[in-house]
């Protein structure tokens, strides 16, 4: 298993005179994660984006497990197993929590769409949808309709729901949003434990959360890393308190 399974290497995109990613080359290394932060409009959802399939960088390329992805679609990187969960819920809120693990899996398998009832009865498909609410401590809500979870419980299940594609990496955008501080320490607790599973690149602006999950954290201003580093690095960089942290360094 090679050491880096993800990689960037001099993405660039602009969208006309806006120039969103300048140079970033970033990694995600086994067992870590990687957290982006940066101040609104520093360009992190466009290199989320770029990362997972949703937009073509101009230049530059993306790496994952080792093979160029950079022409791949959405799709084809999801089934290599880059796992991505969304800043606002992707979530079927009408279906019950174990059916949307159901459809996380059906969309894992790469087989055709079928009525649902069939789905469900697909014990194969069952057992990889469990497993997965299992992991993420959602087994006992199963049948619950996922409108009626919590706020953080549905962070929990667009988790599972990504764990049903076998994650080797997982891309995520502002998990703790919307979290009170109780919420942000139980998602904060499943994070840690499950990069285990599979590093993470996190781009969070909860800064307690970075602080107590990251190994490793990348600055992106206007466009640019500015920094790199541990935890301690970053916070003690001059640049980075000046352009983003300010006093919660």
């Amino acid at each position: 298993m090679p050491d880096t399974i993800l990689r960037t290497h001099e993405l660039h995109k602009a969208f006309g005179a806006l120039r969103a990613s300048e140079g970033i080359s970033i990694t995600l290394k086994q067992g870590e994660i990687h957290a982006i932060i940066g101040p609104n409009g520093a360009g992190k959802s466009t290199l989320i984006a770029q990362i997972c399939g949703a937009l073509r960088p101009d230049s530059g390329r993306v790496e994952f497990l080792g093979r160029d992805v950079t022409a791949l679609p959405t799709e084809a990187r999801a089934r290599m197993g880059l796992a991505r969960t969304f800043q606002t819920s992707a979530l079927a809120m009408e279906q019950t929590v174990l059916q949307n693990a159901l459809l996380g899996a059906l969309g894992a398998s790469g087989r055709p769409w079928r009525f649902f009832s069939r789905v469900s009865a697909d014990q194969a498909l069952r057992d990889i949808a469990e497993s997965a609410l299992h992991e993420a401590g959602l087994l006992d809500f199963a049948q619950t309709r996922t409108a009626e979870l919590s706020h953080g419980q549905r962070r929990q299940l667009e988790v599972a729901v990504a764990l049903t594609l076998r994650p080797r990496a997982f891309v995520m955008d502002e998990p703790m949003a919307g979290l009170g501080a109780e919420g942000s320490k139980r998602l904060t607790g499943f994070l840690d434990r499950l990069q285990d599973r599979a590093p993470i690149l996190l781009v969070e602006h909860d800064m307690d959360a970075v602080f107590a999950l990251a190994d490793r954290i990348s600055v992106l201003v206007y466009g640019r890393v500015i920094a790199t580093g541990t935890v301690d690095e970053i916070r003690a960089d001059p640049r980075v308190r000046e352009a983003y942290l300010g006093d919660e360094a």
